[in-house]
């Protein structure tokens, strides 16, 4: 079973531009398509091992009974300009161990935007579950035409 997804975005913008909205706490609650986030609290993240929260809702999805709940994204990878990951922390034990993140190339146009979630190294219990994927496929390639929007420039109308 393949337990990793990623998606590619072509985004009109510099990798500058969009790393500093990955970043930003508030800017993961603004480029959410899942309807998960519903703010976040903390300050733009600068290295490995930085953290926020982020205050959620699982109704949103309807999946897993768990409400409106908080939980602390832990900065895994760092790269700026090029790589940032994250794992999520909460309340719900065991943790689940699952990561998020996105790679950013310069390319003709802007900047290639991977989008990635990793379920791979999750704790046997939530393995146990099948409760993964969390986020699909879709979600993510949402998330990433909310990125593009926010970040490129806009468009004249037709």
């Amino acid at each position: 079973m393949d337990e990793r997804i990623e998606v590619q975005r072509l985004i009109a913008a510099e990798p500058p531009a969009i790393f500093r909205v990955l970043c930003d706490p508030q800017g993961h609650v603004a480029i959410d398509s899942s309807g998960m986030l519903q703010a976040a609290t903390g300050e733009a993240v600068t290295a490995v091992g930085d953290t926020f929260v982020v205050h959620m809702d699982r109704e949103a999805l309807n999946d897993f009974p768990l409400g409106l709940y908080d939980v602390t994204v832990t900065i895994t990878a760092f790269e700026p300009d090029r790589e940032i990951a994250w794992k999520v922390l909460g309340a719900i034990r065991p943790q689940i161990g699952h990561v998020y993140g996105y790679r950013l190339e310069p390319a003709e146009g802007g900047t290639l935007v991977t989008s990635y979630y990793d379920w791979s190294d999750i704790d046997p219990v939530w393995r146990e579950a099948s409760i993964f994927p969390i986020i699909s496929e879709g979600a993510l390639r949402a998330t990433l035409g909310i990125l593009g929007r926010t970040v490129a420039p806009a468009r004249p109308a037709d």
